[in-house]
């Protein structure tokens, strides 16, 4: 009797029937492999702060719990609060704050007191509000100050003018400077050669105000550096605090981009053929609000099952492709979607099916995609 030893592809799904479409689906199994090759490429876990932009999922949070890590980052109010109730022990709101989110970063900060936050500054202004705001609701603000390291979006230049922001933290009443932040996220060549070439004039930049923080009679400060592209780097320099995201599911862009980094993509979009068009297209429901489209229409998806497909056109709710002459495609056939840039495409969906053992389980609230959840 002969056996059949071909190996199932690990995206199918073998309950679709459960699933409608468009939908965000995530491979637990997968993520918890992630998160162990993460923590293979780094001395100690208690180095790793995790960006949470990514998942912006409490469940996947608790994975990494689980996995010993215990820093995180993240972006919005809505994502630190969902780490709060996750019960993370450090989390920096990589932001500076303005307006009403300086009042709910302080409510954050009362209403979850088992998590250390802290947040960014790059100017004077922004240390005088918070600073009154921290004296008014009686608490003490860790601070980071924000490093432009050359993304030219927010931060202070390293030097004698982010020194000087530093004494000031110091002496203001309300506020506990913790260290220095930098994100390089314009570092993002696919070779890895140049990718290390433009970052170490960055790493000396940051050495040299770090010496000039400690020469100046302060205490060594917390250095939390980089994203997925120059995690490699920072990871081999002892006590800096990395910050990857894109690791925990990983997609198609960086897959290509970043081969000296083996995760395994974690997350897809499922999307069904509605409608068989002229010639050799078919029309699926995978629209701009299905699938990140800051990319032109040809990086924007990549299908698992219909590799050669090409792009014919996208709207709202449609997406055209071309699959070539004498396809076999029909009406309600899945295709299997990798997304080029995961994060914006997770932050579309309210929430994302699991998938385990090829079968459907239970959903995962997208719940940090909210801009507000109770704070």
């Amino acid at each position: 009797m002969k056996v059949n030893n071909v190996k199932k592809d690990w995206f199918i799904i073998d309950n679709p029937e459960h699933l409608d479409s468009p939908a965000l689906v995530f491979y637990p199994e997968r993520i918890k492999e992630n998160i162990e090759r993460l923590k293979e490429k780094i001395d100690k876990p208690e180095r790793l702060r995790p960006h949470v932009k990514t998942h912006k999922s409490a469940e996947i949070t608790l994975l990494m719990l689980e996995g010993g890590i215990t820093k995180f980052k993240c972006a919005t109010i809505a994502e630190a609060e969902m780490l709060g109730a996750c019960h993370a022990p450090d989390v920096l709101l990589a932001y500076q704050l303005v307006g009403p989110k300086i009042d709910r970063f302080i409510q954050l900060v009362k209403t979850f007191p088992e998590t250390s936050y802290s947040c960014l500054l790059d100017n004077e202004v922004s240390l005088a509000d918070l600073s009154h705001a921290a004296l008014n609701a009686e608490i003490e603000i860790d601070v980071f100050i924000d490093i432009d390291a050359g993304m030219n979006r927010t931060g202070i230049k390293p030097g004698a003018d982010a020194l000087s922001l530093y004494e000031k933290i110091t002496v203001n009443a309300g506020l506990n400077i913790k260290g220095l932040h930098i994100y390089d996220g314009h570092v993002h060549d696919a070779s890895f050669e140049l990718r290390k070439k433009q970052w170490i004039p960055i790493w000396e930049s940051i050495q040299q105000l770090r010496d000039s923080v400690i020469n100046n009679g302060h205490t060594v400060p917390v250095i939390v550096a980089g994203g997925t592209p120059t995690f490699p780097f920072y990871a081999g320099q002892p006590d800096i605090e990395c910050s990857p995201g894109t690791f925990i599911l990983w997609d198609k862009g960086y897959q290509d981009a970043f081969q000296e980094q083996d995760y395994l993509t974690a997350a897809l979009v499922v999307t069904r053929v509605i409608s068989l068009r002229e010639g050799n297209k078919i029309s699926v429901d995978l629209g701009h609000k299905s699938i990140a489209a800051e990319n032109v229409l040809s990086q924007r998806v990549y299908f698992l099952n219909a590799q050669k497909a090409e792009f014919a056109g996208q709207s709202e709710e449609h997406l055209v492709l071309d699959v070539g002459a004498n396809h076999r495609f029909a009406i309600g056939d899945i295709l299997y979607g990798l997304p080029i840039h995961i994060c914006p495409t997770v932050a579309l969906y309210e929430r994302a099916a699991t998938i385990i053992n090829h079968q459907v389980k239970e959903d995962w609230n997208i719940i940090s995609r909210d801009r507000k959840i109770t704070i």
